[in-house]
């Protein structure tokens, strides 16, 4: 009896797994797989000389890129399969390793690199970006708040929306320390987006733009901004002033980019790519392979591909099963959606440099595992939502 007892979980238990299998967005998955491969290609075309030239493993950086590539997906199916309404058990958990993280970067353990002491290097080439799990952290944090109103409320009240602001702030505020003002950036675009879709009140809405610009007025009077930061603002604002300092990334950036025409020059045979004009191409501004290898039509394909993965995140916000679900799906959109923009944006010259990494497509570990984090978030919450006629 215990048998036929056992084997009846055990079916069950697989039916269960192939169902989630049938019920994935595919469209996201085929988006996400394909911007992966494109993106492995790109980062290979943007380090294999150099690499070469200094007499390294040509393939050393896209054989890395595969294989965070292959675990993130693993965490993402992962993500998938788990019941995302049982997360809210181990928020509280994932704010604390969160913040333990943010913290540790601070200390002696962090390093610095392209200016932002943002690094734990744990050798062997491999290094951990807490902030980029922060983001999770924050999206799951603040769609627990926000996502259960107390009796008698139809949105958030006053104490969750505080309550959210001042746990949302902890990390925050630990980010600038270090300073990384572009995912700061981020955590304000999810705050911001999560707390539109919540229902909360316009006033809140409207105070916190006001709080925003007093804060960057205090930010600019009170000179809390790095110098290379206020040169990347100098160089986006006149990038002539300073052609071969700070402004040289944008410039190069720009020439990259528009050097591609309307069909590109051929992938892995990119002049101002296998010159090196470009720095961080693999990672900040891997769109200007794209640019000048793809063109015109190579780039507005990965566009398009972005567009797909923050449709169907859209798609999935609006038909989650509950709002814990909406938020969650709200927040990952508001976060790919920013970076997208401002990467994208960075590298055609309408944004400052933040050094933010394209989605799904740049070189990177603690990035792809977070990106592909978010990608199982969305999943996780398709797969459970209500059924449509």
């Amino acid at each position: 009896m215990s048998g036929a007892v056992e084997g009846y979980g055990e079916r069950r238990h697989w039916t269960s797994r192939v169902a989630v299998m049938r019920r994935l967005d595919w469209p996201l998955l085929v988006a996400v797989v394909v911007l992966s491969v494109v993106g492995a290609l790109l980062v290979r075309s943007a380090t294999f000389q150099g690499l070469a030239e200094q007499g390294k493993d040509p393939e050393g950086f896209v054989k890395r890129h595969v294989l965070n590539l292959l675990i993130g997906f693993v965490l993402g199916g992962v993500v998938t399969v788990l019941d995302y309404r049982l997360l809210r058990a181990y928020v509280p958990i994932l704010y604390g390793v969160a913040c333990v993280g943010l913290v540790a970067v601070l200390s002696p353990l962090g390093e610095t690199i392209n200016g932002s002491h943002s690094w734990i290097v744990l050798g062997g080439g491999f290094q951990v970006q807490p902030s980029e799990f922060a983001k999770v952290g924050i999206v799951v944090l603040l769609a627990m708040i926000l996502g259960e109103p107390r009796d008698g409320e139809i949105g958030p009240g006053v104490r969750d929306v505080l309550l959210a602001l001042v746990l949302a702030g902890v990390p925050a505020v630990l980010i600038i320390l270090q300073p990384d003002l572009g995912t700061t950036l981020v955590f304000i675009a999810v705050m911001f987006g999560m707390l539109t879709v919540s229902g909360v009140r316009k006033r809140w809405l409207a105070g916190l733009v006001g709080a925003g610009a007093l804060a960057i007025a205090a930010v600019l009077l009170f000179g809390l901004l790095e110098q290379y930061q206020i040169d990347r603002f100098t160089a986006f604002m006149n990038p002539e002033a300073d052609p071969r300092g700070a402004g040289y990334n944008a410039r190069q950036a720009r020439i990259a980019v528009g050097s591609g025409g309307v069909f590109g020059k051929g992938l892995f045979q990119g002049e101002q790519t296998g010159g090196h004009f470009v720095p961080e191409q693999q990672t900040d501004f891997i769109f200007t392979v794209a640019g000048e290898e793809l063109g015109f039509v190579g780039g507005a394909v990965i566009v398009v591909l972005l567009g797909v993965v923050l449709w169907r995140g859209l798609r999935i916000a609006t038909q989650a099963a509950d709002l814990f679900g909406t938020l969650v799906a709200t927040g990952v959109v508001c976060w790919l959606g920013f970076q997208t923009f401002q990467n994208v944006g960075m590298s055609l010259g309408i944004m400052p440099i933040t050094g933010l990494p394209l989605p799904f497509v740049s070189y990177g570990g603690s990035a792809t595992f977070a990106n592909m984090i978010a990608f199982g978030l969305l999943q996780a919450v398709h797969v459970r939502r209500r059924a449509f006629d």
